[in-house]
Formats: C-alpha cells, sequence, structure tokens
C-alpha cells in the first residue's frame, strides 16, 4: 500500500514557474514508477510525465520530473506556465515500467490546484 500526498500547489502569474512534491509512505517507493496527471474542469486526466529511477520522461517540455529515493518523494517542476496549465495535479504510483494512462496506476494523492492567472 502506497499514500501519496502532493503538495506545491497554488496561485502563479503566467510565466511563473512551480515546483509541485509529491511524498509517499509506505514500502518500496523506489521501485514504483511515478507519474503526474492534470485534471482541469469538465476534462479527462491527462497525462504529463513519469519517472522510473532516474529516467523520466514527459509529454510537456516546460515540466521537468525528478525523484529522490532517499526522501520517497517525486517532483514536478513546471516553467513558462500558461493559464491553460490551470487545473488539478495529481502524482501516482505504478508497477508498469513506462505508464501513461490513468488505469496502468495503482494509487493516487488527493491532487493540489494549480491556478495560473493571465
Amino acid at each position: 500500500q502506497v499514500q501519496l500526498i502532493e503538495s506545491g500547489g497554488g496561485l502563479v502569474q503566467a510565466g511563473g514557474s512551480l515546483r509541485l512534491s509529491c511524498a509517499a509512505s509506505g514500502r518500496a517507493f523506489s521501485s514504483y514508477t511515478m507519474g503526474w496527471f492534470r485534471q482541469a474542469p469538465g476534462k479527462e486526466r491527462e497525462f504529463l510525465a513519469a519517472i522510473r529511477w532516474s529516467s523520466g520522461y514527459s509529454v510537456e517540455g516546460r515540466f521537468i520530473i525528478s525523484r529522490d529515493n532517499a526522501k520517497n518523494t517525486v517532483y514536478l517542476c513546471m516553467n513558462s506556465l500558461k493559464p491553460e496549465d490551470t487545473a488539478v495535479y495529481y502524482c501516482a504510483a505504478s508497477t508498469y515500467l513506462t505508464p501513461r494512462v490513468p488505469h496502468e496506476y495503482d494509487y493516487w494523492g488527493q491532487g493540489t490546484q494549480v491556478t495560473v492567472s493571465s
């Protein structure tokens, strides 16, 4: 069992940056692929990035995923934020190697709101 708690969301002006954190509790954090998704009102949950060990990949070049296994934490650094980045951001844990869709993830955090003002 893995519990995930996101933090670092908030209100930021367009062009700004934020770093989201996701702290995990439970065993074997380093064995999970960790991912970030977001969901805007009325839209489907959207895959952003994932990382297994130190190898990460992102579908958005402005967003960089990283992890610190010693701290059981995964991060998402978001740069050059735009109003369309406004959403609830979720982290999730998966046993898949390269998971990109929600159903491939086993555990989810409660989400953190990111609002980008124009």
